[in-house]
């Protein structure tokens, strides 16, 4: 079995190291650009990113065109063997566009149109912006696509917002025609008799906005699948000359961590390679690991999202930011640890915002590659080289991946809804929080996950687990059925199964299409006040091998059995003695109940012991320190492991009984290794983990 991809791009297959690169911000000093080539290549960087808003400099004024700056920069980078990612400059528009098409400024929420100025402040329907765009990308492909220092496209930049124009109240409800076909059925699908709201006409439609409708679900969650559609569909626009000049180039834009506004899968057929722009507040926590764990999830979001293929760090910071409530400096050693996580989890880049720090404006004192006083005797120089030079040594790591046998549903379109529903706690449901309990102690044993959709296959994994599923989307709890049916593990919690596509009630009882899965009916569901607390006893000789009793908080479901076996119960209140926690038989596979919200050890105890019952394979075979967790990619022939010590000390690892190699340092490992605080090894040896 092989697990290698393509490199990015073939005309350098390694890792890529960079930042990005503002030289319009510099035309007046010749002398520092001059002196940027000598400090990438002494801290062995090989891509930086350009033009990414460099509008105005390309076009002054409208028509006027001045690229040849841009074409001495990339010659003097291809005199010096460095590449560039050049960027489509869309994220902030010239400030003559603006006066004379005042079109392409957003509209808030309040009606009122925004003046120029800031980031991502353009509206993606406007038909202005759009042609603007698409002749400016026109004409930078057709002059530097086949450059021999560019060697990709990165399309705008982070991009988000809405707006509420009369273009986009348009094309909502030519979106909204398209979907339903007649005006009976959105109403349906809306539920509009609630409070009289039925519409005759697809014209009736507003955007929803506090100064209108924010009440109906249906409408706002269709809102957000629309936003989403119209911002994929500006992206379409701007690739599209790209991809007839030179379809060759391979083609990325930066996501964002985290980011609930964008659904990412809908992008996922556009673009050649995801990235994404990574900012943890790391130091700001006792537990450091915990952030780690949240940001190892993140980049397997990004590596998921198109099948294991390997993605890009498009930004981190080499030392501080400036936009965090404090901007903490990476004390040594957790510049490199933070940067071989990403390559860790499937990145076969690391870069930086920024390269060089801008002298004035928004973001003058975030962190930078080269600080202002332009050398390279700093510190954060130094463990810049430090990435670039490990990277070095990576280049048999480019392209591999892992294929996880454990796969957890994050759905932006159930996160949404959920966080809408208006529920039982509106003081907080917590959906992410709940993602991160049911992915930690799958990290801290080193299980790879794959965080999928619930519109992604599932048949290629052992173990499926989906925290607070509550929208399911037709076809999806048949095919879970037929995954567990098929010899699968399911795992499903509290406020699973509640509504449909449309954000509507299921009829049949909750929790709805997984029901006859689960083997239980949720008859309702108690939220617990903060700090208020109920236990989950575990039933002597239950079938997970638990003993004892956990806290239980914040939402208690009251089920009742319909085939499934109660492996625990609920210890307090009017429900003491009802199922807790539950299992299934059906077919050749089983599907768990998680009824309530527990608090550790809880998850770590149940799914340590799921993994050892599915025979779930760990990266090393080996009880890995509070704090240090095991990653793996693989080619299918050599596996590569990487151990990151995110704890608060050094630490001791033992090893199973394989040999391994150290690819930074070279030579044999013995089966103890050393870990120093913020410290990384990464170890070769032959493939094991899908043997």
């Amino acid at each position: 079995m092989t697990l290698k991809f393509p490199p990015i791009s073939p005309k350098f297959p390694q890792m890529l190291h960079g930042a990005d690169y503002n030289p319009d911000q510099w035309l007046d000093y010749p002398h520092v650009l001059e002196e940027d080539i000598r400090l990438m290549k002494l801290s062995s960087s090989n891509v930086m990113s350009v033009g990414i808003f460099s509008w105005a400099a390309y076009e002054p004024e409208e028509g006027v065109y001045t690229f040849e700056w841009m074409d001495q920069l990339l010659d003097r980078f291809a005199a010096n063997g460095i590449y560039a990612l050049l960027a489509t400059p869309s994220g902030a528009r010239p400030a003559w566009m603006s006066e004379k098409y005042p079109e392409v400024l957003r509209v808030e929420e309040n009606g009122i149109r925004n003046m120029h100025g800031a980031r991502h402040n353009h509206c993606f329907s406007s038909p202005v912006y759009r042609a603007k765009v698409k002749e400016m990308n026109g004409k930078l492909a057709e002059r530097y696509s086949q450059h021999p220092a560019v060697i990709g496209w990165h399309i705008s930049n982070e991009y988000s917002g809405e707006c509420h124009c009369n273009y986009c109240r348009e094309a909502f409800q030519n979106w909204l025609e398209k979907r339903y076909g007649t005006i009976e059925a959105l109403n349906h699908a809306w539920w509009t008799t609630f409070w009289a709201h039925k519409y005759t006409s697809f014209s009736q439609i507003d955007t929803p906005t506090y100064r209108g409708e924010k009440a109906v679900h249906g409408m706002n969650v269709d809102w957000r699948r629309f936003v989403t559609d119209q911002t994929v569909d500006f992206c379409r626009n701007e690739m599209q000359p790209l991809r007839e000049i030179n379809p060759e180039l391979p083609i990325t834009t930066n996501f964002m961590l985290d980011f609930e506004p964008l659904n990412y899968w809908k992008f996922t057929e556009l673009l050649d390679v995801i990235s994404w722009d990574a900012y943890p507040t790391w130091h700001d926590a006792k537990d450091q690991s915990e952030l780690a764990a949240w940001i190892g999830f993140n980049h397997d979001v990004f590596r998921s999202l198109k099948g294991g293929k390997p993605f890009m760090l498009m930004e981190s910071t080499p030392s501080m930011t400036n936009w965090q409530p404090i901007s903490k400096l990476k004390k040594p050693g957790m510049h490199l640890l933070a940067s071989l996580q990403a390559v860790a989890h499937g990145s076969d880049t690391v870069q930086y915002f920024q390269w060089r720090k801008s002298r004035g404006s928004s973001e003058k004192l975030h962190g930078a590659v080269v600080d202002h006083v332009g050398h390279e005797n700093t510190r954060v120089f130094k463990d810049v080289t430090d990435v670039g030079q490990a990277l070095e040594k990576l280049q048999e790591v480019v392209g591999t991946s892992v294929k996880p046998e454990v796969a957890l549903i994050n759905d932006w379109e159930n996160r949404w809804a959920v966080k809408d529903s208006q529920g039982p706690r509106n003081g907080g449901i917590h959906y992410e929080e709940t993602l991160k309990r049911h992915y930690r102690p799958l990290w801290d044993m080193g299980v790879p996950v794959d965080i999928i959709d619930s519109e992604c296959a599932f048949d290629s994994y052992k173990l499926l687990i989906a925290p607070m599923l509550y929208m399911v989307r037709p076809g999806v709890g048949e095919r879970i059925e037929e995954f567990v049916k098929n010899g699968g593990t399911f795992v499903a919690t509290y406020w699973s199964g509640i509504v449909n596509e449309s954000d509507l009630c299921f009829l049949d009882g909750f929790p709805g299409p997984l029901r006859k899965t689960l083997g239980i009916w949720s008859e309702e569901i108690d939220s617990l006040y903060d700090g208020e607390k109920n236990s989950v006893v575990m039933s002597e000789g239950n079938k997970l091998g638990l003993v004892g009793s956990y806290d239980a908080i914040e939402l208690c479901d009251l089920i009742h059995l319909e085939g499934a076996e109660a492996l625990a119960v609920y210890g307090d209140d009017f429900y003491a003695g009802r199922p807790a926690l539950t299992v299934n038989q059906l077919g050749e596979g089983k599907a768990y109940y998680v009824a309530s919200r527990n608090t550790e050890p809880f998850f770590t105890d149940f799914f340590k012991k799921l993994v050892e019952q599915e025979g779930l394979k760990r990266v090393v075979e080996t009880e890995l320190p509070q704090g240090v967790t095991a990653q793996l990619r693989s080619d299918g022939e050599f596996d590569y492991v990487f151990v990151l010590n995110f704890s608060e000390s050094a630490q001791h690892v033992k090893l199973d009984e394989q040999e391994y190699e150290d690819v930074l340092a070279g030579g044999k490992v013995s089966n103890e290794l050393e870990l120093p605080l913020n410290g990384v090894r990464i170890l070769k040896r032959k493939a094991s983990f899908h043997s």
